[in-house]
């Protein structure tokens, strides 16, 4: 069976900041996993300006729908991954502002309940690949052909996949789950709350064109390429260069697919407490360690979507 596991991985060793196997030493722990709660506030609030930035220009300039449609899916990125960092409670140092900005401003308003991301993301952390493993489906099987590949895309772009996870939402609203409902309906509380904002400025269109529709098409076909470059026909091991593979970080793909440094995601599992603000440094100490070089990390995303698709037999 092909994987994507490298035959052999660079031989580590001990530096001031980072031990053999990849950890950081307590000093630099420490200093890693300091919370910038002030800097990660603006980027919450720079978040909603450039949105609504975005969205205005293009009531004022028609042209700008296509682009904006696309560039709508990196939104949706960047929710994510500061919501992501929320359900790592690493976005605020006070757990209860984390948990309220990771709920009401980045989780509800893109169809995420971050309480239930968080149970099922700590269980992906704690074994990848593991029998707990909630990810699976999304990035087994790999490397697979190219055709297989194009069909997976397909459905994303086209709607196909988020219209399942849509219809898995909302059938929410009648589960005997009372946490569940309760979610739900706090998820269609904002989203009413962003229809009618729409309404308001006298665009109500910008609700389901510019919101819902890259949700259900841009942004699916983002999670998908971004999350098989993390862990993409890896396997269950102790060893995190076996579980989560190393991408370069370029400067478009951290604009567009990547952004808040989530794309350092080989530091992110080696050191799940470290904020995304301090992911490159630890990334850079790894290097320096040997636990990271160039015949391990990949060159760029293109690099390792081609490895992705190149099973001739799938």
């Amino acid at each position: 069976m092909v994987t994507m596991v490298p035959a052999t991985l660079p031989a580590a060793h001990d530096t001031p900041e980072v031990r053999v196997d990849g950890r950081p030493t307590p000093a630099m722990r420490e200093e890693l996993r300091r919370i910038a709660s002030g800097r990660n506030a603006l980027s919450v609030v720079g978040l909603y300006a450039q949105t609504a930035l975005l969205l205005w220009l293009t009531t004022r300039y028609l042209w700008l729908l296509p682009l904006t449609f696309l560039l709508m899916g990196r939104t949706f990125a960047q929710f994510a991954s500061l919501m992501h960092e929320a359900a790592h409670r690493l976005l605020f140092a006070d757990k209860r502002t984390n948990d309220w900005v990771g709920r009401w401003l980045l989780g509800y308003p893109v169809f995420t309940s971050t309480d239930a991301y968080r149970r099922v993301h700590m269980a992906h952390h704690r074994d990848e690949f593991g029998p707990d493993e909630p990810d699976i489906p999304l990035y087994a099987g790999y490397p697979i052909g190219a055709a297989s590949f194009r069909r997976k895309l397909v459905r994303d772009a086209t709607g196909q996949t988020g219209y399942k996870l849509m219809r898995q939402l909302l059938g929410n609203v009648r589960s005997p789950d009372k946490r569940s409902r309760r979610t739900v309906w706090k998820i269609l509380a904002v989203q009413a709350v962003l229809l009618a904002g729409a309404i308001l400025s006298g665009y109500w269109w910008l609700y389901p064109v510019m919101w819902v529709a890259p949700y259900l098409t841009v942004w699916r076909v983002i999670n998908r390429l971004r999350s098989i470059a993390e862990h993409g026909g890896m396997q269950r091991s102790k060893d995190r260069r076996e579980t989560t593979h190393s991408v370069r970080q370029h400067l478009f793909a951290r604009f567009f697919l990547v952004p808040y440094n989530i794309g350092w995601h080989l530091a992110h599992h080696v050191d799940s407490g470290v904020p995304f603000r301090n992911l490159p440094r630890f990334h850079e100490a790894l290097r320096d360690a040997g636990y990271v070089d160039d015949s391990f990390e990949y060159p760029s995303y293109p690099a390792i979507w081609r490895a992705l698709k190149a099973d001739p037999t799938t």
